[in-house]
């Protein structure tokens, strides 16, 4: 699994128009072939932060969103933040889950 994080510093006065351009991918985007996931968030802390996280099967499927028109789009953003976005993607050989969270709280109280 390959998971991919866009964090954006939006200009304060160009928020409502990322907000619009990242809502209107959603959708469309996870339609992809070997889209896992796709969402959008905002900062509680800082409102001018957007973070865009999706997890993708495999390195192709993520390389033929990165060529698409609709990944061009977001990169046209750029003009409207305050640096680059900061983009990091990551490969995942092995995931857990709440399994894990039990068995390590279980030892716990022994």
């Amino acid at each position: 699994m390959i998971i991919v994080r866009i964090a954006m510093n939006v200009l304060s006065e160009k928020q409502k128009e990322v907000m619009q351009t990242l809502l209107s991918m959603i959708e469309s985007t996870g339609k992809e072939r070997g889209c896992l996931s796709h969402h959008v968030f905002r900062d509680i802390e800082d409102q001018k932060i957007f973070s865009r996280i999706d997890e993708w099967e495999t390195r192709e499927d993520l390389d033929d969103h990165i060529k698409s028109d609709r990944f061009s789009v977001l990169l046209g953003t750029k003009s409207l933040l305050y640096e680059p976005p900061q983009i990091e993607i990551h490969t995942v050989s092995h995931s857990e889950g709440m399994e894990t969270i039990d068995a390590v709280r279980s030892k716990k109280n022994q």
